[in-house]
């Protein structure tokens, strides 16, 4: 069966998102571009029409609405004629020292990158067992390896959407549902400028370029970039801590 082009993409507004939608808009992709922001969605959809002829709905969608995740996979397919994949990539940073008052911010972050990504995830692969077909794509991080200091519950959903994508594969293995699990490591957006430190930092138009390629590919699983985070990635969790801890 051919690969269709058909998909959807949560956290489309801005950063990883909207750069990714351009990419994949440029390769000949369809999409229903999910995210609160809707102004900014009309927007990108108006681009990526006159850019690349390209359909592109909007679909709003708060993915902490568990209940609204499983209606937009409904809604993506009929608006585009089908779906053939889901990209999973809204998310969060919030930091925070651990036992610093911020329980709330860490469960807001679990509750967008791993439930949130889950419930997208969820829903999609049940439509595509049901029609023979699909492919679901997770945006995890290198963060998810290994816990990093001031940033545990973001780490955690991200190793949490790891070990989710991993179990994920093995269950569908043969059954023509392509998983794609990518691990970016710091790419230039809002969501880590704030941050003093951000190693090997990439532009976002080559992290969506690699991200594209990949998601392309079918590839199960990638760093991005893959130099130098596909050692780093490894190294990770043999590490001690002592030296973690001077992140």
């Amino acid at each position: 069966m051919a690969q269709g082009k058909r998909y959807l993409l949560t956290g489309a507004s801005s950063g990883i998102g909207a750069a990714l939608a351009r990419e994949l808009a440029s390769k000949g992709y369809d999409v229903a571009l999910a995210a609160r922001r809707t102004d900014s969605l009309h927007l990108l959809a108006a681009e990526l029409q006159a850019r690349f002829g390209r359909k592109a709905i909007v679909l709003p969608l708060d993915i902490t609405d568990y209940d609204a995740c499983h209606d937009a996979i409904g809604l993506a397919a009929n608006a585009l004629g089908g779906l053939d994949g889901v990209i999973a990539n809204a998310g969060i940073a919030l930091t925070g020292k651990a036992g610093g008052g911020h329980f709330k911010r860490v469960r807001l972050t679990l509750e967008t990158n791993l439930i949130g990504s889950i419930a997208c995830l969820d829903a999609a692969c049940a439509l595509f067992r049901q029609q023979g077909h699909g492919h679901l794509v997770a945006i995890a991080s290198v963060a998810g390896k290994r816990g990093l200091p001031h940033s545990a519950g973001y780490s955690a959903s991200k190793a949490g959407l790891i070990s989710y994508m991993e179990a994920t594969r093995a269950e569908l293995l043969g059954k023509n549902i392509d998983t794609t699990l990518l691990l970016p490591g710091f790419i230039d957006t809002p969501l880590n400028r704030d941050m003093s430190k951000r190693p090997f930092l990439i532009d976002v138009e080559r992290g969506a370029a690699l991200l594209a390629k990949h998601i392309d590919k079918r590839h199960s699983s990638a760093y991005v970039p893959s130099w130098p985070w596909a050692i780093i990635g490894r190294l990770l969790p043999f590490l001690p801590t002592s030296m973690i801890a001077k992140f």
